[in-house]
């Protein structure tokens, strides 16, 4: 009875161990909308934020 539940308990990690890998390597990643890096826009004083 015990290696049942042991078998069972090997197979769910396995598979869970299985999943997470094909989710973090081959499945897309979400495009994420980042901000500007620039705060500082061109013509003020302190240099231009464009370079």
């Amino acid at each position: 009875m015990n290696t049942i539940i042991q078998d069972i308990l090997v197979f769910a990690t396995l598979f869970l161990a299985i999943g997470f890998l094909v989710k973090k390597f081959f499945l897309p990643k979400p495009i994420k909308v980042t901000k500007n890096k620039f705060t500082k826009s061109c013509g003020q004083e302190g240099g231009c934020g464009c370079s």
